[in-house]
């Protein structure tokens, strides 16, 4: 029996998240013995861990951390753990070096200086494992390295190295140490060879894992669309977060308003940004027309009804929205950039257009006034599947 062991910092309803759900049913009983430690202890897909999987954590909060209560807690939890363990005191070098360093890149990442300060206050393993997963950069990665007995350690990156503000500064070169590393995309892997190229004979990709049968079943379930709206829907799934460009996508929303196309866009998630986009909203007289309606926990009947799925983010590593979107066969609009251009082909599978409110509105327009084509690319998207049993085997054959 292996003894298996799989940190991630939350356990939010994020990408990440959701693939490391995935990867924990791989992991059966009958051959391993599987930990699982979340780093802030929280998050709502708790729930959807398996049941097999032993979950470390004393203290959990099933609480979103996007909500306005989860992240009042988060805050409390982060406060507490400044003084756990000396983690703030010892680590004052750290953030006055990195600090400056930032600086010096004319760009301050204050969750970057906190990963560490979380990584030094987290609980004491006594216990050795076969394998440690780190499954997020930042947090989960310095806890495997710094705090976890294991004969082999891996580690996952999910998103663009520097887009994301990371450096070998803040990581303290542990890359080196990891036995191997897996990143969600050839884009991401690039990037991450760029700044650490001593590691790139053990750097693999390992595309993000789906089921998709349980989207197939659950887009059929009761759900979906409820209001009596008539025109196109728009669909954009992800967190309110800057990462994802929604303030460009309501100027896009404008802009189609202006010229008369009758379309609604439907945004499902949460985050930090709700307020601020909801003013913007309002302010462009675009109540009816661009709706927050927040996390749901079945999103797939949204999928399905939709006649438009838009992803226009700032980058991305591998999308998983993206993937389900493709799954169900939608009409795909991303952004060119880092993630988005490796999962959609150009007036192959999907359009890519430039992250503007001008550029997005006119391609919108131009789909929504196609049917053939836009059946003809959702029918391409559900081909366009990785071979996700071959990622599988590179870490099942390492063990």
């Amino acid at each position: 029996m292996k003894r298996i062991l799989f940190v991630i910092n939350t356990l939010g309803g994020a990408g990440a998240e959701k693939a490391l759900l995935e990867l924990l049913k791989r992991f059966t009983p009958d051959r391993y013995e599987v930990d699982l430690y979340v780093l802030l202890g929280q998050g709502e897909l708790i729930s959807q861990v398996p049941d097999y999987v032993n979950i470390l954590n004393r203290d959990y909060t099933a609480e979103s951390v996007l909500s306005a209560e989860g992240k009042k807690e988060l805050n409390r939890k982060v406060l507490r753990r400044l003084f756990i363990h000396r983690a703030l005191l010892k680590n004052i070098p750290y953030l006055i070096k990195n600090t400056f360093s930032m600086l010096g890149r004319k760009k301050i990442y204050p969750d970057k200086f906190l990963w560490r300060i979380m990584s030094d206050s987290g609980m004491k393993l006594n216990k050795s494992y076969d394998m440690a997963v780190a499954y997020l950069e930042g947090g989960a990665t310095y806890f495997v390295h710094d705090h976890v007995k294991a004969r082999k350690k891996f580690t996952f990156l999910h998103v663009d190295y520097k887009y994301a503000g990371y450096s070998r500064g803040l990581d303290r070169d542990c890359y080196l140490d990891f036995d191997r590393i897996f990143t969600v995309s050839g884009e991401v892997k690039s990037v991450f060879d760029s700044v650490y190229p001593e590691c790139r004979n053990k750097t693999f990709i390992f595309h993000n894992l789906i089921d998709r049968e349980e989207i197939y079943r659950k887009s059929e379930l009761p759900g979906g669309f409820s209001d009596t709206y008539t025109g196109k829907r728009i669909l954009t799934v992800g967190r309110l977060t800057a990462q994802k460009a929604y303030e460009v996508a309501v100027d896009a929303m404008k802009l189609l308003k202006d010229q008369g196309i009758k379309a609604r866009w439907y945004v499902l998630g949460e985050g930090e940004l709700r307020n601020k986009l909801q003013q913007k909203i309002d302010s462009l007289g675009l109540k009816e027309d661009f709706l927050l309606l927040g996390a749901k926990e079945n999103p797939y009947p949204y999928y399905k009804q939709c006649d438009l799925y838009v992803h226009a983010t700032r980058f991305e590593g591998k999308s998983i929205a993206i993937q389900e979107a493709q799954v169900l066969g939608c009409t795909i609009l991303v952004s060119d950039c880092s993630g988005n251009r490796e999962q959609v082909e150009n007036g192959t599978d999907g359009i890519l257009c430039q992250l503007s409110p001008e550029d997005i509105s006119r391609k919108i327009a131009e789909l929504l006034g196609n049917e053939e084509k836009c059946r003809e690319y959702g029918k391409k998207a559900t081909v366009r599947i990785s071979d996700e049993q071959g990622d599988i085997l590179k870490l099942f054959e390492i063990v």
